[in-house]
């Protein structure tokens, strides 16, 4: 069995396996002594249920607990399948932005690395954006997945990465200690960092958040090199409402191909934004599926809500490498009717919580 799990674990990006033949197989994968992390061994003894023997459908996930405020304190290395051997291509150990405490931290491996990095250049060629252009990140550097997805994504499409250096978790702490005026202006401090690259280097993409983007569209000599020379924008992090995108779109840079992102590092990976969308169109986001799945749930009754209604939103992250079912995340979103195929929910119009876990949600720069 063991044998035949790795083979359902181990297709390309580009072909889907049988969701329910995938769940099964990962769980005899994670919960093999063989091959099991540390960790989800010893989380198993006290799992009322037997996942290799329950765990059979897409909708069994729903029977595992919200574990990720355990990953506060996991070590790394006993979250590593031990059916990867010694010596596992670790690409990263990736933290959360720390909103609702000390950051939660996932460990990235080679294999489930390049086949995200792999989706996001499929979906550039898709949206017929240029190969061999480069692009300027704006995102969260240090210990975050986005900085790092960036520059693997432009490495992999054959141009040059540049980035710039920012500290959300700072900007978040400034705001919520009431210090306003040093978060404008380290926001502003990052604005000028970008403004350097834009006006010296031929940028043909940027990754943006949507707070950064706001600030970058201020400045009209910026918007000028922007609409010259930026053929695509893929902003991602923080949520950004109806009336901003379709101004962007249709106003501030019409000519530029403007695609969303949407994802946490506790699903190690992102969702990408539906083609085809028009001006006028929600913004739906279509959900990797059976690796990555949503579900819009009633917070109360953790029931799904119907087409069209809102609700909070829990993801499912489920690969060879690593295994979190179930997560309840800090985000309100409109449930959407998938396309043919996917698992699970497609979600649009994605916004924050106005409180987690007692904590006020505070987006910052991202």
């Amino acid at each position: 069995m063991l044998q035949d799990a790795r083979s359902a674990l181990e297709l390309p990006f580009d072909d889907d396996p049988d969701p329910d033949e995938f769940v099964s197989a990962a769980m005899d994968w994670h919960f093999s002594p063989q091959t099991g992390s540390p960790y989800w061994l010893q989380r198993a003894r006290s799992l009322e249920f037997d996942p290799r023997r329950d765990v059979k459908r897409f909708e069994d996930l729903r029977l595992f607990p919200n574990i990720t405020d355990e990953l506060r304190d996991v070590r790394a290395e006993d979250l590593i399948p031990k059916g990867y051997g010694p010596r596992p291509e670790v690409v990263g150990v990736f933290e959360s932005g720390g909103t609702t405490g000390s950051p939660k931290r996932v460990v990235f491996l080679r294999d489930w690395w390049d086949q995200i990095v792999g989706r996001l250049v499929a979906k550039l060629d898709e949206r017929e954006v240029p190969r061999n252009a480069n692009w300027l990140a704006l995102t969260p550097s240090g210990p975050h997945m986005v900085g790092a997805l960036a520059r693997a994504q432009v490495a992999a499409a054959g141009g040059i990465a540049f980035a710039i250096d920012m500290d959300p978790r700072w900007v978040k702490r400034l705001i919520t200690e009431g210090r306003s005026s040093e978060a404008e202006a380290y926001a502003e401090h990052l604005i000028d960092q970008a403004a350097f690259v834009l006006g010296t280097q031929d940028i043909g993409g940027l990754m943006c958040t949507p707070p950064l983007l706001e600030r970058l569209a201020r400045r009209e000599d910026l918007v000028e090199l922007g609409r010259r020379r930026v053929q695509a924008i893929q902003w991602t992090g923080a949520h950004m409402d109806a009336d901003t995108r379709l101004l962007y779109r249709t106003e501030v840079f019409p000519d530029v191909d403007l695609g969303g992102l949407y994802g946490s590092t506790m699903i190690l990976g992102v969702a990408q934004e539906r083609l085809g969308l028009g001006d006028d169109d929600p913004c739906v986001f279509d959900a990797p599926s059976p690796y990555i799945t949503f579900s819009v749930v009633d917070p109360e009754t953790r029931e799904a809500v119907a087409y069209g209604q809102r609700g909070q939103v829990v993801m499912h992250h489920v690969s060879k490498s690593f295994l979190l079912p179930n997560n309840l995340e800090r985000d309100m979103a409109t449930r959407i009717e998938p396309p043919e195929g996917q698992v699970g929910d497609s979600v649009a119009d994605v916004a924050p919580v106005p409180r987690f876990e007692g904590e006020e949600i505070v987006e910052g720069v991202y």
